[in-house]
């Protein structure tokens, strides 16, 4: 077999391997069960194929060593790509058996447990391949790193749980809108320019600057997290007999609004820090 990398870790590529089968029998099992066109269903259906097709790419990339030649950082790659799939696993593997699965469909139970077990072994890669105290890394292997990671991934639940046709209706919820977007497109941008080793060719002081937009982004998620359930709860009780409706979507967009704040609140302390601590 060719070696790998001299960079890459051993556990990983294994692990991802382990991922493989998994990931394609979720993607038969669901889609034996015919086509849903709801967001919630494409969300899953969209993490188990981008997962499987992405976990196959770096493994033989991997194998040939054909990764020490693509241009872009492949350490913050692989990081990014784990703590991704890690997150969008655990949100399929909660999302699918909540709206798509009784105790009548075996079918979908087997696939929820398949789901759930990608989602293991990928929490164990990012364990793996975590930056460790005192070890030089990537940027996307350190805490704040992988707080960009879950900043953009936190934004794509906001995003598949909001409807239209509500939020049109309120400039209020059309700002709290605009704030997801804003800041999900600089996260994403964040993370693209590390990977394509794009940030130190930026001729500005880079840790200034994202603490600069970090406080920016607490302060935006503060008027959300007021503003969106205002807007959503006020006069609007849940509906009688509601089971799955847009008043849950709209639960699921106010706590992921919460989550979000906090995430950019101990991003920016470790901005902060970063800025202002020197080291010891």
């Amino acid at each position: 077999l060719p070696s790998l990398s001299p960079h890459s870790n051993l556990s990983a590529p294994f692990t991802s391997s382990c991922a493989s089968p998994p990931f394609l029998s979720d993607f038969s099992l669901v889609a034996s069960e015919g086509h849903d066109s709801t967001s919630f269903w494409a969300w899953c259906m969209f993490t188990w194929s981008f997962c499987c097709f992405i976990t196959l790419l770096i493994i033989l990339l991997e194998l040939t060593s054909l990764n020490a030649k693509v241009p872009i950082s492949w350490d913050d790659f692989t990081t990014a790509f784990a703590m991704l799939s890690t997150l969008m696993l655990l949100a399929a593997s909660v999302i699918y058996p909540t709206f798509y699965v009784n105790y009548r469909y075996s079918v979908r139970i087997a696939a929820t447990v398949m789901s759930f077990v990608c989602f293991g072994l990928y929490s164990a890669e990012v364990g793996l391949t975590r930056a460790k105290p005192g070890e030089i890394s990537g940027f996307l292997s350190t805490v704040p790193g992988l707080l960009k990671v879950l900043e953009a991934f936190v934004a794509c639940i906001i995003f598949i749980s909001l409807n239209s046709v509500f939020y049109n209706w309120f400039p209020g919820l059309q700002w709290c809108v605009a704030v997801y977007s804003i800041c999900f497109i600089i996260a994403l941008l964040i993370i693209i320019l590390t990977i394509g080793r794009l940030l130190p060719r930026i001729p500005i002081p880079l840790d200034k600057c994202l603490m600069g937009y970090n406080i920016l982004a607490v302060l935006m998620y503060l008027t959300a997290v007021v503003i969106w359930p205002i807007y959503s709860f006020q006069n609007n009780p849940r509906p009688a007999g509601c089971f799955v409706c847009y008043w849950d979507s709209l639960v699921v967009v106010s706590c992921m609004t919460g989550i979000n704040l906090i995430v950019y609140i101990v991003d920016t302390v470790y901005s902060v820090r970063l800025v202002f601590v020197s080291p010891a």
